[in-house]
């Protein structure tokens, strides 16, 4: 059996309601076949708060056994260092998680908020908020960055706004099973972090032949103007779809870059930063003059069908 306590800091429940929606494997199937013993879980535990009190003494005191720590929320940190902007029982969340990271196996970062920082760590918020071993792209968060769990790995990060349930379902079965687990490095599991957004995206060949749209409500690439993150962001949002149906880009909504440790970028989310007529920032691996010239071509020889914006079905 496998021990898994959630906690949530931060203010954050998303990652929670994301994972309600995971089938490959289920939440059910995570518990049931691969012997997750649930230990708490904020919103989905019936015990009263008394238990949880009681199993983070036993957990302290090593009396009771824990696998995998998972963290939900950026961590807190004001003010003035004290983190009692969120508090549990007369002491701050901030020194609960780190008590408690020293006893665990494994720790997990599920959002961005928790592996990065995300919403809550972007200017000017008072609050002073981090991620579990990283601030933004910065190593070292709450815990330093040569920190490792009793099992030798790092916080490991599944981040996104929120995780892709899945992510977190194979992710969490893969420790359960003893399985490695290969990270990048930002310290996400590659399995799930080893693909762009614009990989599978159902608008790749407009954006091959340059073809974008200027307004929302067609059928080509948003990339050049209206702010997508896709060719930037690593993600399996359009490779494994969410709920198996859709994404954003399929749904016609420009890619965030949620999974990203800069995530929210300061900047306006539907429009694209330019130096004269190209982005500022390229898809992954592309160099800025062969991707000028590239396009420049490309859209030259566009097929009809596609200046058409007559997508094939």
């Amino acid at each position: 059996m496998t021990t898994l306590l959630w906690l949530q800091t931060g203010s954050c429940g998303g990652d929670t309601m994301s994972i309600l929606c995971a089938d490959s494997p289920s939440l059910e199937e995570l518990i049931e076949e691969y012997s997750i013993e649930m230990l708490w879980q904020p919103s989905l535990s019936i015990e009263p708060t008394s238990k949880l009190d009681t199993l983070i003494e036993a957990i302290i005191a090593d009396q009771q056994a824990l696998d995998i720590l998972c963290i939900e929320g950026s961590i807190i940190t004001g003010p003035n260092g004290s983190g009692m902007y969120d508090p549990y029982r007369g002491r701050s969340k901030m020194s609960l998680v780190s008590e408690l990271a020293e006893k665990a196996e494994y720790v997990v970062a599920l959002g961005t908020c928790a592996s990065y920082g995300g919403v809550h760590a972007a200017p000017p918020n008072p609050t002073d908020c981090l991620g579990l071993q990283f601030d933004k792209q910065s190593p070292g968060g709450l815990l330093p960055i040569e920190w490792r769990s009793r099992k030798g790995l790092p916080v490991i990060n599944i981040s996104g706004c929120p995780a892709h349930p899945n992510a977190m379902t194979k992710t969490l079965a893969m420790l359960a099973s003893g399985l490695p687990l290969e990270l990048d490095h930002l310290n996400r599991p590659k399995a799930f972090f080893n693909s762009t957004v614009h990989q599978g995206c159902t608008r790749n060949e407009y954006h091959e032949y340059d073809i974008e749209d200027t307004e929302f409500g067609d059928k080509a690439c948003m990339f050049f103007n209206l702010g997508c993150q896709g060719p930037v962001t690593m993600a399996i949002c359009n490779t494994e779809l969410w709920n198996g149906r859709s994404s954003k880009t399929r749904a016609g909504v420009p890619c965030f870059g949620c999974t990203s440790p800069d995530f929210p970028l300061d900047q306006d989310l539907f429009l694209t930063e330019k130096i004269g007529t190209i982005p500022v920032h390229l898809p992954l691996g592309v160099e800025r003059a062969n991707y000028m010239a590239y396009k420049s071509l490309a859209h030259d020889a566009a097929p009809d069908r596609l200046l058409n914006k007559k997508m094939d079905t």
